[in-house]
């Protein structure tokens, strides 16, 4: 399998550039479902009952399903030619997600370094999840590895 032409190489961005993704909207199925896929079943995340005494008056979204909504979301914001998934740091929750919050994701390049002469580089990006209210509710910083066009080495000629 290969990327399609749209998705942008290491060369293709520079330090500055942003981009904002589509919106999404965490529902109650999403929150239950995982739950069940990471087996954590917090009452605050899955229980009305006892989240209506929590100093949030309802349930509220897993912070690492959230994260995760984001990751899919930045796939194509910019559409890239990752990799991998070097490093994720310095992320922090600053606000509760509730069922029916629509989230998007602003991605800001940060820092670009060269690897293998230039077939490939890292990219650290500064990302932003922000709900339908303009607040950001997760936000740190991500290292991708990503593929670039960098020199081939040239074969040897034999005479």
């Amino acid at each position: 399998m290969k990327f399609p032409d749209a998705h942008l190489y290491f060369d293709d961005i520079a330090i500055g550039q942003e981009w904002r993704s589509l919106g999404r909207t965490i529902t109650e199925t999403d929150v239950v479902s995982f739950a069940g896929l990471s087996g954590d079943f917090n009452p605050i995340h899955v229980d009305h009952a006892f989240a209506r005494n929590t100093p949030f008056g309802r349930p509220i979204a897993h912070g690492l399903l959230v994260l995760a909504v984001s990751s899919g979301l930045g796939v194509n914001a910019p559409p890239m030619r990752t990799l991998a998934v070097l490093e994720l740091r310095e992320w922090h929750f600053r606000e509760p997600i509730f069922f029916g919050d629509t989230v998007h994701v602003l991605t800001r390049v940060v820092e670009k370094v060269e690897k293998a002469r230039g077939r490939r580089g890292e990219v650290t990006w500064k990302r932003e999840v922000i709900n339908q209210d303009g607040k950001i509710v997760l936000e740190g910083i991500t290292r991708t590895l990503v593929e670039g066009r960098g020199t081939r080495p040239k074969e040897e000629t034999r005479t």
